[in-house]
């Protein structure tokens, strides 16, 4: 297989070379520009072209730590074929502390966008067309919305053709079927053919170091299921995944002061009591009650709620899914080690080690 030509912002890469690249993007008030940081590594010998994303929310940075570890880490030397890699996608908000760009626009609502429009949609076009376009494959790394968290999880659409074999090679514990939403990075990513994995941790202006570890060991794992890394070795485990059939939010049906009785990745069941609404006075608290068995996927942290304000996602698995052990193990594999010695119990230990210098 022939290498194809990459070439991003005017910049030719060849392969066995790699090259930092800033994508013109808008020109800001400041006199400044403002551009997209591209890094590009192509191996020597031919191979997908996959890009990995971060921080389309300028406040969503565990995406950005994993990108960082996983460009230091040694597996990236037997690299096939091509890795673009963009750690800070929105980059007026990463500065900002903020999800949105200046004009309060929503990057993830703004594709496919436009060269001649806002500056949302003139990032929104050049990610599509200085990087989508030349790809076989994408990962998008999330987290939860500010005063919220995630468990780890992989969302995909299951009408894509083999993107349930792709999630499944990422090894988090759950997999949720989510349809993509019109002015999504996913929905027009889809729309090209590229098969895309969004992953979601922790939560926003945070680091989470389980979900950086699990972040990292998925990339790679995925890097390794679709060729742009060798195969595993045989004596590697896989990690173990459920697809969950439908998830829904549990919304707090009076306003007041949360008080919550339970914790991300749990498994609840009808009528178990999740929390409580109550005054500043602690009188007259509503009980919040789950409707069906599942796992809280995703969860409110600020007490203070409006009426109809979001508070625990929970995903529904068949019966006898396994899913609580699932969970209870990638959280034993999880624990933290001293990243410099790795840990051999990942199957990935060298994905884990950054290279120092």
């Amino acid at each position: 297989m022939q290498q194809e030509p990459i070439i991003i912002g005017g910049h030719h890469i060849a392969p066995g070379e790699q090259h930092t690249i800033e994508i013109p993007i808008s020109y800001l008030y400041t006199q400044h520009d403002m551009t997209l940081p591209v890094r590009v590594i192509r191996g020597k010998k031919p191979g997908p072209v996959l890009f990995v994303s971060a921080a389309l929310h300028g406040d969503e940075i565990n995406g950005v730590e994993i990108i960082s570890r996983l460009l230091q880490s040694k597996v990236i030397k037997n690299l096939r074929g091509t890795l673009i890699a963009i750690p800070v996608v929105n980059v007026f908000g990463f500065l900002h502390n903020s999800r949105y760009l200046p004009d309060r626009r929503d990057l993830n609502r703004s594709f496919p966008g436009s060269a001649s429009g806002s500056m949302a949609a003139r990032l929104a076009h050049s990610f599509l067309e200085e990087i989508v376009s030349q790809c076989t494959h994408g990962i998008d790394l999330h987290t939860a919305a500010i005063h919220r968290s995630n468990l780890p999880q992989i969302r995909v659409d299951f009408e894509q053709a083999g993107i349930e074999e792709m999630a499944k090679a990422f090894g988090v514990p759950v997999v949720v079927n989510a349809p993509t939403i019109a002015g999504s990075m996913r929905h027009e990513v889809q729309k090209r053919g590229v098969p895309l994995l969004l992953y979601e941790c922790g939560e926003a202006l945070r680091f989470d170091e389980t979900s950086i570890r699990a972040g990292v060991r998925g990339v790679t794992s995925v890097m390794r299921h679709i060729g742009s890394l060798p195969p595993r070795k045989l004596k590697d485990k896989p990690h173990s995944t459920v697809v969950a059939h439908s998830s829904h939010w549990i919304r707090a049906s009076v306003g007041g002061i949360l008080r919550t009785r339970v914790k991300l990745g749990q498994k609840v069941s009808p009528g178990q009591l999740l929390g409580y609404i109550g005054n500043p006075f602690g009188e007259n608290p509503t009980e919040i009650f789950a409707k069906s068995e599942g796992i809280v996927i995703g969860m409110n942290h600020l007490p203070l709620v409006d009426e109809g304000n979001a508070l625990f996602h929970v995903a529904l698995f068949g019966k006898d899914s396994g899913v609580h052990q699932v969970i209870q193990r990638f959280h034993e594999d999880m624990q933290p080690v001293d990243l410099l010695s790795g840990n051999p119990e990942y199957g990935e230990a060298e994905a884990l080690t950054p290279e120092m210098s």
